[in-house]
């Protein structure tokens, strides 16, 4: 058995994980560990990114253990990750100067406030093709330097290291302190507000706008190329090469094969991402959407991609269990709602982290309404699936508006999507056909995908559309007059969220 597999590290919201994958896309062997949510106040959300490297360090082992392989039967290894979640750390020691700032994380509405208000918004939106908002780095990476003792002045000696959590991993596992390699991929950086989508580089007027030291920030690479090998002090024991690097959102519409343009996928996660494949054509959104870099292999042009962003909907099953202890298990969630017929008028928005697209509302904040004395937890549960797949109605219908493209078929992937009646609902709500792949864990596999391509495991992509397979479709069962009618008391919840905080 020599190198017959290809590895992906999945580092996202609220776990870590290992994967290994055949040459056919199917899983060998897996291991997960969750970590900690580090809540200091309302709106901050955090994590120990040393917590995370350990983790990372222990799902390679059994991952690999689970598999039956070693490194050596590994021809690379591919890295995704929950993209904007900001890290600082001392290149000296590898220590990090603070908590990991992540994606969800409110504390910048200010400064995004404010750059709107200056001016400064209209720049950012031009260059980098992202609003100024509380989702992005750049505005974390701001904060850390401005509040943080010490890391401006370190930042500006070259010092400090900013990343998000690739770069921390790939640095990492190549060393650390003792000549880690310190780069992104250009679906990383797209998701700073500091780099430029013509030319796929640091920008200097970006930089001046949030106070960034350029020496701080890593080289920016491709999304399928040889970054550097892993350590044999590191997790896999041997040099492994590294090859593979895209934010969890384009590694899962790499990974569900959506290599066309007007191809669509939604991953179904912590948050839901909806991501569509625009080809070399940067297209600009004035609908509340996203433009970003899809993905890049090698040489060749970059690929580009309308997204929106939701922030919380799977996070808001986890609130329900963990907050509420209304069940057990997330997985119990969809035995609940099932024992109840509809919402029974209870319309439940989770904007924990204000609204994200298609309203981009940090004052939004969540909401459960409607609810009488008829109601129940299960009524609360159902309305939690519903509101997974009302949010992203919300982000298909502008999609649809920006690109011209009308949809028949939606590609879905993520946890989510093993909840079957969740999925149904979507169908419902958005009229059209949803379809899972047999492989629903696309975001690990489009990691994989990226690094074997990178090293000739692949030869193209045509072989991984030939990968892709349909495991399961769900059809629409409401008429549209329930159709529009629940879509409309939606929009009604949603107005309640809006201007609540001042």
């Amino acid at each position: 058995m020599s190198q017959q597999f290809v590895g992906a590290i999945d580092q996202g919201t609220t776990s870590t994980r290992f994967m290994v994958f055949d040459h056919r896309g199917e899983e060998k062997g897996r291991h997960q560990v969750e970590h900690e949510q580090i809540l200091p106040q309302a709106g901050w959300v955090e994590h120990d990114a040393k917590e995370i490297w350990e983790h990372t360090r222990e799902v390679v082992a059994k991952g690999l253990e689970a598999a039956g392989i070693t490194a050596a039967d590994l021809a690379a290894v591919g890295i995704t990750n929950q993209r904007e979640t900001t890290v600082v750390w001392d290149r000296r020691t590898g220590e990090p100067y603070a908590n990991a700032i992540v994606w969800q994380d409110t504390r910048t509405a200010d400064l995004a406030k404010r750059l709107d208000e200056d001016g400064s918004g209209k720049v950012i939106h031009a260059k980098s093709g992202l609003p100024p908002a509380a989702y992005f780095a750049g505005g974390k990476l701001h904060w850390i330097l401005e509040h943080v003792d010490g890391v401006r002045e370190d930042a500006e000696a070259g010092h400090a290291l900013f990343g998000t959590i690739d770069t921390w991993l790939i640095w990492n596992l190549t060393g650390g302190p003792d000549g880690g390699v310190h780069v992104t991929d250009v679906t990383n950086a797209s998701r700073t507000m500091l780099m430029n989508l013509e030319d796929l580089e640091w920008d200097d007027e970006l930089l001046e706008i949030f106070g960034v030291p350029r020496a701080m920030l890593p080289e920016i690479t491709s999304s399928s190329q040889e970054f550097g090998r892993t350590t044999e002090d590191g997790p896999f024991g041997a040099e492994v090469i590294l090859a593979g690097n895209l934010g969890d959102q384009h590694a899962a519409l790499v990974g569900q094969a959506c290599f066309e343009p007007g191809m669509l996928k939604n991953t179904y996660g912590t948050g839901n991402f909806l991501v569509l494949n625009t080809g070399p054509e940067i297209v600009r959104s004035e609908r509340g959407l996203l433009t970003t870099v899809a993905y890049r292999f090698g040489d060749e042009p970059p690929v580009y991609a309308l997204e929106g962003s939701i922030a919380v909907t799977g996070s808001a099953i986890q609130w329900l269990r963990d907050q509420l202890k209304v069940f057990t298990e997330a997985a119990d969630s969809e035995a609940l709602a099932e024992t109840v017929e509809d919402n029974g008028g209870v319309y439940f928005v989770p904007a924990f982290s204000g609204l994200f697209a298609p309203y981009w509302r940090s004052d939004a904040r969540g909401v459960i309404v409607g609810l009488s004395r008829f109601n129940t937890v299960a009524h609360v549960a159902r309305a939690a699936l519903e509101a997974i797949c009302y949010q992203s109605k919300d982000v298909v219908d502008v999609m649809v508006a920006d690109s011209g493209i009308e949809l028949e078929v939606l590609r879905v992937d993520g946890g989510i999507t093993a909840n079957e009646l969740c999925m149904q609902i979507q169908a419902d709500i958005l009229d059209i056909e949803v379809s899972r792949p047999v492989v629903p864990e696309t975001t690990c596999l489009g990691a994989a995908y990226a690094a074997g391509l990178a090293v000739g495991f692949w030869s193209s992509t045509d072989e991984l559309v030939a990968n892709w397979a349909e495991s399961k479709r769900w059809t629409p069962k409401w008429d549209d007059e329930q159709r529009e009618a629940g879509y409309h008391q939606w929009k009604k919840a949603v107005e309640r969220t809006l201007g609540w905080v001042e």
